[in-house]
């Protein structure tokens, strides 16, 4: 098969993508800045699957951090298939009042790593004429909750554009936007995820496995859930002071 790197892989969605993906008979590399976990979990999918598993410990909020993955996803002498940008967290605070460190640690982890990676993964793929980049945004793009959600609308954006920049070098560029997924986001951000109903939520092995069936297909963007689907269409074409009414900041669900 092939490899494929993931950042933010030891937990939630890109946990299941590392799975998934090595069930399917690929080799991984696990990015994250935890490496107990990723050793621990590398072990685990070894042992389960037989694929290789290869750790790379990197704090995505740092320049440094996201320069030595995307020298990783560049390396020649081990390439890299498909790259899967999902790191990312909630700020758990309101702007008005909150921490400034935190929001540009967010804007760092949440957009200028995923450029400077795909930046690397870009020159890579084009100059052999394959691979595939597959970004995780978020439904809150089209929203107006605060800077998560634009944050997750720059990657939504970002990624069109460079599906048409690299379409012609055969590579493929996929942007996921998932809802409502019971991971460990909500408790890490201070958010009751139980205010929401369970129908509310799509499982997180169907939101990995529509994201991967799309961007083998070459699709864009994908919503993987058909209620998500329907939301998205609604919210696209309500005027938006009704979308900040709905869902602006004071929606986000923070305790």
């Amino acid at each position: 098969m092939g490899t494929a790197l993931i950042t933010g892989a030891t937990s939630g969605i890109g946990k299941e993508f590392a799975w998934q993906l090595a069930g399917e008979g690929n080799d991984i590399v696990l990015v994250a800045r935890n490496r107990e976990r990723l050793d621990a979990l590398a072990e685990q999918i070894t042992n389960f699957t037989g694929q290789q598993v290869e750790t790379l410990s990197a704090d995505l909020s740092s320049e440094e951090g996201a320069r030595t993955v995307g020298q990783r996803v560049a390396d020649k002498e081990r390439p890299i298939g498909l790259v899967i940008n999902n790191a990312g967290f909630g700020l758990g605070q309101q702007f008005l009042g909150g921490s400034l460190d935190r929001e540009l640690e967010a804007l760092d982890v949440m957009a200028r790593a995923i450029l400077i990676i795909c930046h690397h993964a870009a020159q890579e793929f084009a100059g052999r004429g394959y691979g595939t980049i597959l970004n995780v945004s978020s439904m809150t793009s089209l929203t107006a909750q605060g800077t998560y959600s634009a944050h997750k609308a720059w990657l939504r954006t970002f990624s069109e554009g460079l599906s048409e920049i690299l379409k012609p070098h055969g590579v493929g560029v996929t942007v996921a936007c998932p809802g409502l997924v019971h991971t460990e986001f909500h408790e890490r951000t201070n958010v009751d995820s139980s205010q929401w109903p369970e129908l509310a939520f799509t499982p997180v092995h169907r939101v990995v496995a529509k994201s991967l069936d799309a961007a083998r297909c070459g699709q864009v963007i994908v919503t993987p859930s058909i209620k998500y689907t329907g939301v998205a269409a609604a919210i696209r074409v309500m005027p938006r002071w009704l979308v900040r009414k709905v869902a602006g900041p004071g929606r986000s669900g923070l305790e």
